[in-house]
């Protein structure tokens, strides 16, 4: 019985991203092409995967890359690989973009007489999506305080959505480092944030054999 696998995706090349992002810093203005030609689809993917919409997708994108066109300097290489720096980035404007719809959508719902505070499941959804963003700020929080090599495997797993042996291509590092890396920032994890850990555990395993 054959064996199911993804799409193989685009090889990283960490040496060649590091060359265009020194080219972007000279104004090259060819290398911010090749950037978005280079992380158009994880980045897309992940915007898509937050937002749940292709426009809004589409311009979290244009967003992040006129952001590194206008400063290259505030990608620092020692903190990490440029692939989960940017998809942090992403990450980190999508849900600024989720939250701006919700503000707008609950500006307009103030706006309407037929208004109707009683309705208990509308109030439930409120919570669940406040207490999933704070949620969400504590894992991110929790991961800045890890060191650099366990944040950047479990931000690629976790926001990037790629398995153990996808990480170790992007970064340079055997796949057996990687595992371990990743299995020591969740026990930290785990130990700051207990159960809030869960989901970033499951994405981060997922695929581990592959």
């Amino acid at each position: 019985m054959g064996l199911v696998t993804r799409p193989p995706r685009r090889a990283e090349d960490p040496a060649a991203d590091a060359e265009l992002v020194r080219r972007v810093k000279a104004g090259d203005r060819g290398a911010i092409d090749d950037l978005y030609d280079r992380f158009r689809r994880p980045a897309f993917a992940l915007a898509r995967r937050v937002l749940s919409d292709d426009t809004l997708a589409e311009d979290v994108l244009q967003d992040v890359f006129l952001a590194v066109w206008k400063d290259p300097g505030a990608f620092d290489g020692a903190r990490g690989s440029f692939a989960s720096w940017l998809l942090a980035m992403v990450h980190h404007k999508a849900v600024d973009a989720v939250r701006r719809e919700e503000s707008h959508r609950r500006r307009q719902t103030r706006a309407e007489d037929d208004l109707r505070l009683s309705e208990p499941t509308a109030n439930r959804d409120v919570e669940d999506e406040a207490a999933d963003r704070v949620a969400a700020q504590r894992v991110r929080a929790a991961l800045q305080g890890l060191p650099a090599p366990q944040r950047e495997a479990l931000t690629l797993a976790y926001y990037g959505g790629y398995t153990q042996r996808e990480v170790a291509a992007l970064t340079d590092t055997p796949l057996g480092t990687v595992k371990t890396r990743m299995l020591a920032g969740m026990r930290r994890l785990k130990e700051n944030l207990g159960g809030a850990a869960a989901s970033l555990g499951a994405a981060a395993v997922e695929g581990g054999t592959r």
